[in-house]
């Protein structure tokens, strides 16, 4: 089913550049991020949702840090979520810093980094992902 949703609706936008595509999937739009979410929880995937914003200095800087975690996690799927793009969605997950990680498992938050914390993130993802 979610070869079809993708195939209808798009799997993300600005997912990579052209020349490297990304496992980090970034979305723009509410309705597109919900679909994944709804079919994702469904599963017993670990999911990791990256909450930054464009003018946040440490969002920037762990970016790099994201890429390589979902090239080397390929179990795992990544998301960027911006919050000036997606405020409802924050709010829904009430965040409040940048960036904040929230790792979810079936649907429930199951962990919560706040802050550009790579050795933590990296560390709960590991631990987390099986």
């Amino acid at each position: 089913m979610g070869g079809f949703l993708s195939s209808v609706f798009g799997s993300g936008e600005d997912a990579g550049t052209e020349s490297e595509p990304s496992r980090l999937i970034k979305f723009s739009s509410s309705a597109r991020w919900q679909l994944h979410y709804n079919e994702i929880k469904e599963s017993n995937k670990l999911l990791v949702v990256d909450f930054s914003a464009s003018w946040c200095g440490p969002c920037r800087m762990i970016e790099p840090t994201i890429h390589a975690m979902a090239e080397k996690f390929t179990d795992v799927d990544f998301v960027k979520l911006d919050v000036d793009e997606l405020p409802d969605v924050a709010k829904e997950f009430n965040v409040t810093a940048m960036p904040t990680f929230v790792l979810v498992k079936r649907g429930k938050e199951i962990e919560r980094i706040i802050g550009a914390k790579k050795e933590e993130l990296e560390r709960k993802v590991s631990k987390l992902r099986a």
